[in-house]
């Protein structure tokens, strides 16, 4: 019998066990304990998918769920289960939150797939629409617009309407985000959508105003007169909202400025003292959005950014740099943009950057993007106070694997040479050491750079003389040429060559004087000594050139001849020169020679003698023949016109991605590139917040008076006075209490304003009532004349307790206020100075 019983007890303890074992399991399966709470139903073999099924048409809510779970993780991993719509449809009036939440979202993302059997739910969630909780509400909503059936699209408007009107703030934020799923499903409900959007407008709460933004810029965009009556508190709430609800509405905002309020003008003295001219409304817009540089999110900053930019006057432009520099340091994604976007500014911000150029510095892990920007950001914030510190940087980066940024830093260093006279001898000492690179890419920007220096220099002398000037001394350009001409051999870069041969013979006819004034030239008359040489060498080597060079070298033949004519040697250089170009592959060479032969006719007529019967005399030849000074004319003047920009080559390098730093003072010429994916891609897209042109004149400010503004300027006024209660100032307007037929007392105050500065502790104030009343009682049958002191006693208790004390400053005015009470010692006059000096 023991041994009976004791097997019970070990059945009902093992019983007790494992219905312990399961109830632990049930209440800590979504606990994170062990592994991922979630990880379990990543792992999905064939076994378990083919029991979801079984678990969907399970009665157990535990089954369901988790067969949803594991429904959503194998859509997270990209695999179709689209078998399981019928079964999850099923599901849809779950009382069970977390399933119906699982089912929801299941239905959004296959809804499209099945819209037959989407729309056997469509009455479920017509009656979720009416659900208590809030949650429920806004995702029957989010799955009914998500149904891509255009016949259901009335039913959707339906819903959209009653939830726009609902008083939850997240449903209504719902309602404003199903406004332009509908309106791409069908258009055609378009004048009802922007009746909902109309009302949306109105909502006080900031919640949805942001997806309020987001459905306005999708069905109505030009409709901005909407958002008239909004647009002062829409201003005020940017402050309350969400993040990207922030940078919707401030892109509606700031495009809603460009049309409707006036543009920022100088004043009268504005040029002297940069004062501006701005509408009280878009201060306000700017005002309100001035706070949002401290946000966390890079896209407010941008957006708030982009907003002084094209609204703000010049003045407040510096105020968008230390938000902007802030986020570079928060990843590498959103440094490329912030980059970008500087670039824009650069040029009208130098100055402002310039204090901050340490922040822009090139590192060497940066993208290749990132290292182009900044490099082109601290070329245009170079000054006169920094130029060292970056032409050092500059020559840092030319030793960079990039060949673009080798070719900007190059670049740079030669604009540092252009802006900056002082820098001009070190500038040109490390470009000349370029040349002595044995990378070609190097030696070929060095030399573009140098060539476009040359130029420069060459057209400021010539200006300088032309006026009657001295030419400074800072450098000699034909120098440089003289030292490029001599080192032809090791430039080996096609287009660099190509430059140097184009230098030697624009400026061969320039001698440069020796220190006595003379000039000696052991070279043909006319010509430098170095050009000759020049053409010797490249003749020796003609057929190994590129197409680029030959071109130059038959140029520069034709230019030698001309400027010497009577030198036999350059003229055989010149011919035998013609002579190969003429057999040449490349059709643009053959057709340089052909056009030389023909434009030099009267030239090299009679040169070679009589034994040349190829030679063609003047005489016999057809069509018009020009004279030597013509022929100079045609090849000299008009080629040495200098920019003071970058040189087209550097242009070149440039992708588009990458806009010039050049900024247009006209901020409504780029149309919103700043702040916008325009100034990534090089070009504009369809979500792009393109703004249009400043109005001459704005609409009527009167067009944005609403009724919620109008109390304001009072309420401003009592707020401040509130704030300054209790001082000598705030005793503006006394109220006297005086007896009837009496005078008025001297010195009396507010009864309000003595009581609050008397009293500031509530128990003091109760005890001191106490008193005034128990001294009152005592003295009530004194004389006759205390009559009259009661009767003005209760004339002055129907305006408060604490009206005795309206004369605390002043003690010896109360004898004699009063006709009645002069020389009185009776209770009267006791009773009333005993009052008073309860109050003090």
């Amino acid at each position: 019998m023991a041994a009976v019983n004791l097997n019970i007890l070990a059945e009902n303890a093992s019983r007790l066990g494992m219905r312990l074992q399961e109830t632990f399991s049930e209440h800590t399966r979504d606990l994170p304990i062990g592994r991922g709470s979630g990880s379990a139903y990543l792992d999905n073999p064939e076994e378990k998918v083919k029991n979801i099924g079984r678990q969907l048409d399970s009665s157990s809510d535990r089954e369901k769920l988790e067969a949803m779970k594991r429904l959503i993780a194998l859509i997270s991993r990209g695999r179709n289960v689209s078998e399981f719509f019928a079964q999850v449809v099923k599901n849809v009036a779950s009382h069970n939150l977390e399933i119906r939440k699982l089912v929801y979202i299941y239905l959004l993302r296959y809804a499209e797939q099945e819209p037959d059997l989407a729309l056997l739910s469509i009455n479920t969630f017509q009656k979720d629409l009416s659900d208590p909780n809030p949650l429920i509400r806004a995702m029957a909503l989010r799955v009914l617009s998500g149904i891509k059936v255009p016949t259901i699209g009335s039913i959707v408007v339906l819903a959209i309407r009653k939830c726009a009107a609902d008083i939850s703030p997240y449903v209504r934020k719902a309602a404003a985000l199903a406004i332009p799923k509908i309106y791409h499903l069908d258009p055609a409900h378009q004048p009802e959508l922007i009746k909902v959007i109309s009302s949306l407008l109105k909502d006080q709460s900031p919640l949805s105003l942001g997806s309020v933004a987001i459905a306005f810029e999708a069905v109505c965009p030009t409709r901005l007169d909407l958002l008239h009556q909004h647009y002062r508190r829409l201003c005020r709430t940017l402050i309350d909202m969400d993040e990207w609800g922030q940078v919707d509405l401030l892109n509606l905002l700031v495009r809603y400025a460009r049309v409707m309020l006036p543009r920022p003008i100088p004043t009268r003295e504005g040029d002297a003292s940069g004062l501006y001219e701005v509408d009280s409304d878009l201060k306000l817009l700017l005002t309100s959005a001035e706070p949002l540089f401290q946000s966390q999110n890079p896209a407010v900053v941008l957006a708030v950014a982009r907003a002084f930019y094209y609204l703000g006057p010049p003045t407040e432009l510096p105020k968008i740099v230390p938000p902007l520099l802030r986020l570079l340091h928060i990843s590498p994604e959103i440094e490329r943009v912030v980059l970008t976007n500087l670039v824009l500014v650069s040029s009208a911000l130098s100055d402002v950057l310039a204090k901050s150029y340490t922040q822009l510095l090139v590192r060497a892990d940066d993208p290749r993007q990132v290292k182009k920007d900044k490099v082109q950001l601290l070329r245009s914030v170079t000054n006169a106070e920094n130029y060292p510190s970056l032409l050092r940087e500059f020559i840092c980066y030319v030793d960079d694997a990039d060949d673009e940024l080798v070719a900007q830093s190059i670049q740079a260093i030669g604009y540092i040479a252009r802006i900056i006279p002082e820098s001009t001898q070190q500038c040109l000492t490390a470009l000349m050491s370029f040349i002595q690179s044995k990378h070609d890419v190097i030696v070929a920007n060095a030399v573009l750079v140098l060539k476009s220096l040359v130029q420069i220099r060459m057209q400021q002398q010539q200006n300088v003389i032309a006026v009657g000037g001295l030419p400074p001394q800072t450098f000699s350009p034909l120098e440089i040429i003289s030292r490029l001409a001599r080192r032809i051999d090791d430039i080996r870069h096609p287009k660099a060559r190509a430059c140097v041969v184009w230098l030697v013979g624009q400026y061969a006819s320039s001698l440069t004087p020796t220190e006595n004034g003379a000039v000696s030239t052991p070279g043909p008359e006319g010509i430098a000594p170095w050009a000759p040489d020049v053409l010797r060498k490249l003749a020796k080597s003609f057929m190994q050139e590129t197409s680029a060079v030959k071109l130059q070298v038959i140029t520069l033949a034709a230019k030698l001849l001309v400027l010497c004519p009577t030198d036999r040697t350059l003229g055989l250089l010149y011919r035998y020169v013609c002579s190969l170009a003429q057999y040449d592959l490349d059709y643009d060479v053959r057709d340089r020679a052909r056009m030389f032969r023909a434009l030099l006719a009267s030239v090299t007529a009679g040169l070679y003698g009589e034994a040349d019967g190829d030679e063609t005399r003047p005489e016999d030849l057809g069509g018009v023949v020009l004279r030597r000074e013509q022929i100079k004319l045609v090849l000299f003047d008009g080629k040495a016109t200098p920019t003071e920009d970058a040189p087209k080559d550097a242009l070149a390098l440039l992708s588009p991605a990458s806009p010039s730093s050049a900024h247009v003072d006209a901020a409504e010429d780029d149309h919103g590139r700043f702040g916008s994916l325009a100034a990534l891609t090089g070009r504009w897209t369809g979500g792009d917040g393109y703004l249009p042109d400043w109005l001459e004149e704005g609409t009527d400010s009167s067009l944005r008076d609403s009724d919620a503004d109008m109390p304001q300027p009072p309420v401003a006024i009592s707020q401040s006075s509130a704030r300054s209660i209790g001082g000598p100032s705030s005793r503006a307007s006394p109220v006297i209490l005086t007896p009837a037929g009496g005078v008025s007392p001297s010195g009396s105050i507010s009864r309000q304003d003595s009581g609050k500065a008397a009293y500031m502790d509530l128990d003091k104030f109760y005890e001191d009532a106490e008193e005034t009343e128990e001294s009152e009682e005592s003295e009530s049958g004194d004389d006759d004349d205390e009559e009259e002191e009661e009767g003005e006693e209760e004339e002055g208790d129907g305006s408060g307790e604490d009206a005795a004390s309206l004369s605390e400053d002043d003690d010896g005015d109360e004898d004699g206020s009063e006709p009645g009470a002069d020389g009185d010692e009776d209770g009267g006059g006791g009773d009333l100075n005993h009052v008073h000096g309860t109050t003090r």
